[in-house]
């Protein structure tokens, strides 16, 4: 009998330490961490397409375009009525000084002057100073050929230089685009005006 209890007691206390055992064991309950919620997807806006920038081409720029004056038609009447005025002996020298710009903007004075010079080629009454004649003089006075005089004063000495008697000295005022042409004929010897006219250039 006693055999027999501490045979139970034994087992007893085995199996109470293989529970303890077990119970050691059994591992410890994880806790699932939270599943994320699925988000709403949000739509997807279409990204808009860049449009290429033009670039600019490097040409040069156009210039502005002068405004071109009928000088012919413009001179061509003022030019009758100072031979109509002019009490002048036939064959007296006559210089035409360039045309002098007095307008708010470029103007082609050369043309005007040209014009000025055949409207008075074959008049049968001045002798007209060549242009060669006053690039000359010109030279001669330590000026350029292009050079332009710009007062009567300069006119009247450079007249005297090339032996001339009469200066017909012209201004163009006012708008570049419809400026006036002032003539003035002007006696060498003494710097008077015989005959003064104007005229509004013609387009």
């Amino acid at each position: 009998m006693i055999r027999s209890v501490n045979r139970i007691s034994a087992l007893g206390v085995a199996l109470l330490l293989t529970g303890c055992v077990l119970k050691q064991q059994q591992p410890a309950p994880v806790e699932q961490a939270p599943q994320p919620q699925p988000q709403p997807q949000q739509p997807v806006q279409p990204q808009p397409v860049p449009q290429p920038v033009p670039v600019p081409s490097e040409g040069v720029p156009t210039p502005p375009k002068l405004k071109t004056l009928n000088w012919d038609a413009t001179v061509q009447p003022l030019v009758a009525q100072m031979l109509g005025a002019a009490n002048a002996n036939p064959g007296s020298v006559l210089l035409v000084d360039r045309v002098k710009n007095s307008t708010n903007g470029a103007l082609q004075s050369e043309k005007a002057t040209g014009s000025i010079q055949n409207a008075l080629n074959n008049n049968g009454k001045f002798t007209l100073v060549t242009d060669a004649q006053v690039n000359q003089a010109k030279q001669s006075l330590g000026l350029s050929p292009e050079d332009s005089l710009n007062s009567r004063s300069k006119a009247i000495g450079l007249a005297r230089i090339l032996n001339a008697q009469y200066v017909l000295y012209s201004t163009a005022q006012g708008d570049v685009k419809s400026p006036t042409l002032q003539m003035q004929l002007m006696l060498v010897q003494t710097g008077e005006i015989i005959w003064s006219g104007h005229g509004v250039a013609q387009n």
